[in-house]
């Protein structure tokens, strides 16, 4: 697995880039502009280009941009679902002028419609979408949900659905959070456990559709709903929670991205998430 991690952009894309090859990372996600704003300021030519240039010179191998978190393609309120299409092409077209090559983001809640009608609004979003960029080459990602509220994609077969009403599936793919699967219900700390994961991945999404990982331990426990990330060996899930991934070749050049806690000693807690990762690999 190409381990990385979510860096900040306040110092500018280029150096996001650089500051994640120097604490160890070999691939890397960003925001491209404010997670809790629905528009973000102009990304400036040059400054893509050179963000384009530090990937290439830095060797990164993974590059993924993670939609704001204003964006419910779920909704049934039309002014929210108006706004989460209009910033979802936003994305796009920004992911594809940075050169990355995931966009990945979260399903949405359908906010007591009921589950069949927020994956309905999803695929409908996301058809719409991929017409409106027919050219765009970043892969779009949809998150697994935590299972919290009236979230949609808590669930493999959710996913699917999404997926299977989709007229260009290539062009999408899945991301598994460690952390939100477990919180889900899902437990793959034994191998038994991790076998059996991977089992249901192939009969409902395909391996092949998993394109990324978030790479995170839960603070809460098995089945708890919650979307609470803890650093790696310091949650419910332990080390034993990564070691299956890690090891297997299935996805060996798949982008593992950490989103774990971070103090006020800047990345210093990536540092060691990425030590006792890359410790874990026999």
């Amino acid at each position: 697995m190409w381990i990385g991690a979510h860096i900040g952009t306040s110092e500018g894309l280029a150096e996001a880039v650089r500051t994640a090859r120097g604490i160890g990372c070999d691939a890397i996600q960003i925001f491209s502009k404010s997670p809790q704003s629905w528009k973000g300021p102009p990304i400036r030519p040059e400054s893509a280009e050179e963000f384009r240039v530090a990937v290439k010179a830095e060797r990164i191998r993974g590059t993924a941009i993670h939609h704001c978190y204003l964006t419910n393609l779920a909704s049934s309120k039309p002014a929210t679902l108006k706004a989460s299409r209009a910033a979802f092409l936003d994305e796009i077209d920004r992911a594809e002028l940075l050169g990355a090559s995931q966009l990945i983001f979260h399903p949405g809640a359908h906010v007591g419609e009921g589950v069949d009608s927020g994956i309905a609004r999803i695929t409908e979003a996301l058809n719409w979408a991929l017409g409106e960029r027919p050219e765009a080459k970043v892969r779009i990602l949809l998150e697994n949900a935590a299972g919290q509220g009236t979230t949609v994609g808590s669930t493999f077969e959710e996913l699917a659905r999404v997926l299977h009403g989709l007229e260009l599936p290539a062009r999408v793919g899945v991301t598994i959070d460690t952390c939100h699967l477990f919180a889900s219900g899902v437990d793959f700390r034994t191998p038994e456990g991790y076998g059996s994961v991977k089992d249901r991945i192939r009969s409902t999404l395909g391996l092949r559709t998993v394109q990324a990982f978030h790479l995170n331990d839960c603070k809460a426990g098995l089945g708890s709903h919650l979307d609470r990330h803890e650093n790696i060996g310091r949650g419910e899930l332990g080390v034993a929670g990564f070691v299956p991934w890690l090891n297997d070749p299935t996805w060996a050049k798949t982008p593992g991205y950490l989103e774990t806690p971070l103090g006020e000693d800047d990345y210093e807690a990536y540092v060691t998430d990425l030590k006792t990762l890359r410790g874990l690999i026999h």
